[in-house]
Order: structure tokens, then C-alpha cells, then sequence
């Protein structure tokens, strides 16, 4: 069933979207800074003659950062995307994408004028058939090179200043693994010197933004490779359990019978290999992940340290975590106490909401326990739980967002660690998106969570007319 699956949607391939756009890596778009793509409608830049979008120059928050990072100008990170362009696609309307081409999320139809719904399920409840199809949504976006995007392979220094490109075509799977990595890769200072204490997408604000925008794109381009417009990533609700549930060779993978390390050779994931794993590596030749394969999917889950994560997550640890008031507090990174986010991501306990080095609990649990792959931060979404579980600490999110209904301003404007202000354009994404834009409910971004749901009649898809986007 899978491989008929497979073989029909490879003969439906489309293209696909998420880091560098390939239209903007020449020498000449590197060194004027500028990628505003040509719309495929009307072959303007940004769709500008059919009134989608127009060049401008981006917009940089001066919002002062907070001390974490006592650099500047030494990595390409910095004032994202400025080091590479500092003019792209502004899009009007509904319209978004790196050349205004697509719809903002929760938007439809050839003039982003149709307003949609969907659901997130619990992966226990999808059918065999509707669990075959996103195991081979996953295999086909694992075999599919991106069209539309690559990856750098050097620093903008060792481009020269972008007169020499150096891009590499990466699957669409891939992709997504390298943008988790350069976000929470270590600065490289030259030499043999590196600053590990900076994370654009982790241990401060930006954590839950950052992921669900992740979670968002990656759908959106399942979305669009496969054809299926209803296309959700499912969850996996992991309160209360004492196990890997999802760690079967029917759903994620089992564990291979003479290597606890690997997954079973009946695995649906035993063949895939693993990409920007080895940072040391990098680190020491102050270089970048290439996407060169670099071995297979490991897990071993539950045979992690147990001081460290003694248990996974209770349906206590949430409620307690959702009773806090707090979004972001002090000095807004993993020493934060009695902040929703932090205890949420795991750096705080979920019994007190105070800050404790010595233990990795929620979001951060899961990870140490799956014992792999997964518990390595720049390449822990190699491993497709990693999807499911993320889709469930987002859903916790949207829970904390309807509970307490904060105002934008909740968001902290100024002091973050690097990134991390609520203005910030996020890393590594073209087109560009601030922190505060998925500081908003899930449904104004087009989705919602099966188990959230206000009513039966919230189950189904639904699609109205829209003229206004809200939030």
C-alpha cells in the first residue's frame, strides 16, 4: 500500500519551498543584496503588476538585545537576513511567500480570498490507510529535491562577500533538518574559536513562535509536493505515558533486535540517513553542514540518563505549566523562573516553575528520553517523532494562548536574548517573518487541534469567504 501510495504522488510531484530561494543565490544577487524573485503569474518582481506584493527594503528592529551574546558582526545570523539582503518581498493583502506567490497561512484559492480550517489529529486516531499516506508524504519529501530552495554551504565571509556562491541542493525533508540546525548552531568566531551561548529558536521567547512557524511551513510544503491541500502534521499526546507508544514498527519504529541503537530493519525509517549531525565536527573547521548523508536514524528510547529526566510528562506537569501567568520572565532564557515558556520547553520544573540546571523536563524530556537522534538540539528533527512531538507541545501553546489571552505586548519588545525580541525577523526564513506574528491563536493561522476543539461542528473543514486577515 505504501509503495503504491509512493508511486502515484511521485508522478504528481510539485515544487517546493524553505531556506536560501535558488532565484536569489547568483553573485549578483548576493553582492546588491537584493531577492525579490519574479512572480510565475505575471513574471514581475513579487507579482508587483498584479498588485501581490513589491520590493522594498527590510525593516530591522533596534530593539536592544540582551547580553548573551556580546558579539557583533561576526555571525551571519545577526539582524537577520541583513548579512545576505537587505531588500526582499514585501507581500499585500493575504498574499506571503518569498515572491508573494502563495497564500498567509489560513488562506485559499487564487486570490487568497478563501478562509480555512484544519485539523490537527492524535496520530492514534488516523486510520491505517490515512497513517500510510503520511509515511509516504514523509519518504516522498525524504527522495524529492527542493526546486525552489538551497541550502549554504559557507559562511557569507568565505562566499567573499557573495561573489562566490556556495549553495547545495538538499531534499525537501532535509531542508527542514538543516534549518533547525543553523538556527541553534554555535557562532563561529574564526580560527578554532566558537560562542555556544546563542540559540535563535531555543532557551528563550522565540522557542514556541519559532516552532510553530516551523511546523507551519513544513506543512505548507507537504501541502504542496504532494497535492493534498488538507494535509495536517498529526501529534502525539505524550502525557502520562510510560513508554514510547509511537515507537512500534507499525508507527515510528521499533527497536532493532541485536542493536538497541538502531531502529528494526521492519521500520519504516531503518533506511533513512541522518544530515548535520556532526557539530564538533563543523565547529572545528569553522565550517557549515553540507546535507551530506552522515549514517542512520538512532534511538534508543527510555535507556537515557535518569537523573537527568527521571519521567516523562504528566497531565499534571501541563495543567501546572498552563496555570502560569507569565509568558517570559527575568532575564528571558533557561535560567527563567515561573515563565510558561521556559517550563514548558523544560529548563524550569513543572512542579515549581523555578529554574533547574540539573534537570530536563517537558519538551526537553522527550528529546533526552528518545536517546538518538533526537536528543541532539541542531539535529534532533532528523527524527520524524520529532514532528509529532512538537505538533503536541504547540498544541499546549495554543492552550496557554486561549487561557490567558495575552496582549501582543505580552511578547517581550526589547532585552531578549539575540532574535529573540518580538520584532525580530525569525532565522533562517525567507520570506521574512517577525516572533510576534505566531504570537496568535492557532485558528487565525488556519488550524486547529482535534482535542481543542469548542465543538463537534469544529470537526469538520470548513471554508469561508475572508477579506481581512486577522491578528
Amino acid at each position: 500500500m505504501l509503495l503504491a501510495i509512493l508511486y502515484c504522488l511521485l508522478w504528481s510531484f510539485q515544487t517546493s519551498a524553505g531556506h536560501f530561494p535558488r532565484a536569489c543565490v547568483s553573485s549578483k544577487n548576493l553582492m546588491e543584496k537584493e531577492c525579490c524573485p519574479p512572480w510565475s503569474g505575471d513574471r514581475s518582481p513579487c507579482g508587483q503588476l498584479s498588485g501581490r506584493g513589491s520590493c522594498q527594503n527590510i525593516l530591522l528592529s533596534n530593539a536592544p538585545l540582551g547580553p548573551q551574546f556580546p558579539f557583533t558582526g561576526v555571525d551571519d545570523r545577526e539582524s537577520w537576513p541583513s548579512v545576505f539582503y537587505n531588500r526582499t518581498c514585501q507581500c499585500s493583502g493575504n498574499f506571503m511567500g518569498f515572491n508573494c506567490g502563495n497564500c498567509k497561512f489560513g488562506f485559499w484559492g487564487p486570490n487568497c480570498t478563501e478562509r480555512r480550517l484544519l485539523v490537527r489529529r492524535n496520530i492514534f486516531d488516523l486510520s491505517a490507510p490515512e497513517k500510510d499516506k503520511f509515511f509516504a508524504y514523509l519518504t516522498l519529501a525524504k527522495h524529492t529535491i527542493s526546486s525552489d530552495y538551497v541550502i549554504p554551504i559557507g559562511t557569507y565571509g568565505q562566499m567573499k562577500n557573495g561573489s562566490t556562491p556556495m549553495f547545495n541542493d538538499i531534499n525537501i525533508y532535509d531542508l527542514f533538518v538543516w534549518m533547525h540546525y543553523y538556527v541553534s548552531m554555535d557562532a563561529l568566531l574564526g580560527g578554532s574559536e566558537i560562542w555556544r551561548d546563542i540559540d535563535f529558536a531555543h532557551e528563550a521567547p522565540a522557542f514556541l513562535p519559532w516552532h510553530r512557524l516551523f511546523l507551519l511551513r513544513w506543512e505548507q510544503e507537504i501541502q504542496k509536493l504532494t497535492g493534498d491541500e488538507n494535509f495536517t502534521i498529526p501529534y502525539w499526546d505524550w502525557r502520562d505515558a510510560e513508554k514510547c507508544d509511537i515507537c512500534t514498527d507499525e508507527y515510528m519504529g521499533g527497536q532493532h533486535p541485536t542493536n538497541p541503537n538502531l531502529l528494526s530493519p521492519a521500520s519504516f525509517f531503518s533506511s533513512w540517513q541522518i544530515v548535520c549531525s556532526r557539530l564538533e565536527e563543523y565547529n572545528s573547521h569553522q565550517s557549515l553542514c553540507n546535507g551530506t548523508p552522515e549514517g542512520p536514524l538512532q534511538r534508543n528510547p527510555g535507556n537515557h540518563d535518569k537523573s537527568r529526566t527521571p519521567r516523562l510528562p504528566s497531565s499534571a506537569d501541563v495543567e501546572f505549566c498552563l496555570s502560569l501567568t507569565q509568558y517570559e520572565s527575568g532575564s528571558m532564557d533557561k535560567a527563567a523562573n515561573f515563565s510558561f515558556r521556559n517550563t514548558l520547553e523544560g529548563f524550569a520544573s513543572p512542579l515549581t516553575g523555578i529554574a533547574d540546571a540539573s534537570q530536563s523536563s517537558m519538551h526537553n524530556a522527550l528529546h533526552i528520553y528518545m536517546n538518538g537522534t533526537m536528543s541532539q538540539v541542531q539535529g534532533s528533527a532528523n527524527d520524524p517523532i520529532f514532528l509529532l512531538h512538537h505538533a503536541f507541545v504547540d498544541s499546549i501553546f495554543e492552550q496557554w494562548l486561549r487561557r490567558h489571552r495575552p496582549l501582543q505586548e505580552v511578547y517581550p519588545e526589547a532585552n531578549a536574548p539575540i532574535g529573540h525580541n518580538r520584532e525580530s525577523y525569525m532565522v533562517p526564513f525567507i520570506p521574512l517573518y517577525r516572533n510576534s506574528d505566531f504570537f496568535i491563536s492557532s485558528k487565525d493561522l488556519g488550524y486547529d487541534y482535534s482535542y481543542l476543539q469548542d465543538s463537534v461542528s469544529e470537526w469538520i473543514l470548513f471554508t469561508t469567504k475572508a477579506t481581512k486577515f486577522p491578528g
